[in-house]
């Protein structure tokens, strides 16, 4: 949706194909880092997006056991805006679409749900999609897969997907807040359970941290148990637990933590989930599909509006966008062995806090690292296409 609209905004002709019929599905990423902040303030659209409701973190924190630790402080970068916004990712996607409607390039085509690709000489040229009106084919100069992890055009394109392997999964769920519950959003580390509360206004947005493929022993168990399991977590969430009445109010979240060898054939290119998809951890997932897409307006708008896109081209952009990946995911990998799976696997009480979590604390200027690398990433974008739609008009390019 951004790269359709920034392409739109330079002058692409864009389809932007959807298969639902709105965006409207729970327990997605919600977390709008302040790159993705800083990226909106470029735009000039910043204030009218914090104009929707939203909640403002200014700082990660933690519970682990018997300690509070703050790790990361959100205030010292230098963006406009110093926190993660909450919101949720259908708010977020509807704002993108109405931006880019105003473009008279941008076209989105809802209920059409991309089936396979159109391919000519070796040359992928398009894609095939189903609607309620019948079959569809677009022809197109580019195609864009960004059609998440478990992406139908990487499948169809063969690419070759590098596991890095992950131990956990995360069960989503939503529990009601009330007004003298705490106003931190936290990662409760309690008793050898893991759950994140993320603010949602009236409610809670819980993600309960589990081992890989743990589901099933967990509902074995029985609700009553992982209900029990939560309030140990979070002992505030106290009886709103039994709000959780069978196992549909929980949504299990098969994390991967991959990233394709390349990204690109001729015509076709892979960006966001579709081209690395992430762990939870941090949140930075959307954040990262968001800076590829800002990168690859900026390699490849001026190539599509005189329609001289090469491979070469489209290999810049994994080239520009492959080092922040592989950094992120490698901390992913390193936290998921070194904390997350260790805590999940001991389920032994914390009695001292491990060295840089002390650091952390005794000297705040340090959380200034994390935040950096949590809230900008290693290669934050910077939008470079120029506003030029509404005096050209340019080819098709399709997303989905």
């Amino acid at each position: 949706m951004m790269l359709g609209f920034l392409l739109a905004r330079a002058g692409v002709e864009v389809v932007v194909l959807e298969k639902h019929a709105d965006f409207l599905r729970d327990f997605r990423g919600d977390t709008i880092h302040p790159s993705t902040l800083e990226i909106m303030y470029e735009l000039g659209i910043l204030e009218e997006f914090l104009k929707r409701p939203h909640q403002e973190l200014h700082q990660i924190g933690a519970e682990i056991d018997d300690f509070t630790v703050t790790i990361a402080d959100f205030s010292h970068l230098a963006t406009h805006s110093k926190f993660i916004a909450l919101m949720p990712q259908w708010d977020f996607l509807n704002f993108i679409a109405e931006q880019g409607k105003s473009y008279p390039q941008f076209h989105l085509h809802l209920l059409s749900e991309v089936t396979d690709l159109v391919e000519q000489n070796g040359h992928i040229v398009g894609v095939r999609a189903k609607t309620p009106q019948g079959a569809l084919e677009v022809q197109a100069d580019l195609t864009v897969g960004a059609d998440g992890r478990r992406s139908i055009v990487r499948e169809k394109a063969g690419f070759a997907v590098i596991d890095r392997g992950t131990p956990i999964d995360v069960l989503w769920m939503r529990v009601s807040r009330q007004a003298e519950d705490p106003n931190q959003t936290l990662g409760r580390f309690r008793g050898g359970n893991i759950v994140i509360t993320l603010d949602r206004g009236d409610y809670w947005q819980c993600a309960c941290v589990i081992p890989k493929r743990g589901f099933d022993k967990i509902q074995q168990r029985g609700l009553p148990a992982f209900r029990e399991e939560l309030v140990a977590a979070a002992p505030f969430l106290g009886e709103r637990v039994h709000e959780l009445k069978d196992w549909n109010d929980i949504k299990l979240l098969s994390v991967a933590v991959d990233r394709l060898q390349e990204w690109s054939r001729t015509g076709l290119l892979c960006i966001g989930d579709a081209a690395h998809a992430m762990s939870p951890l941090g949140g930075v997932g959307i954040n990262l599909a968001i800076q590829d897409a800002v990168a690859a307006a900026n390699i490849l708008a001026n190539p599509l509006l005189h329609s001289t896109v090469t491979d070469a081209d489209l290999k810049k952009v994994q080239q520009r966008r492959e080092f922040p990946t592989r950094m992120i995911q490698g901390l992913q990998v390193l936290a998921h062995k070194r904390v997350v799976n260790p805590y999940l696997s001991g389920k032994v009480p914390i009695r001292k806090l491990p060295l840089p979590l002390k650091l952390l604390q005794r000297f705040p200027a340090l959380r200034r690292i994390p935040a950096r690398a949590i809230g900008l990433g290693f290669r934050p974008e910077h939008v470079r296409t120029p506003e030029k739609a509404r005096q050209s008009r340019g080819m098709i390019d399709t997303l989905f």
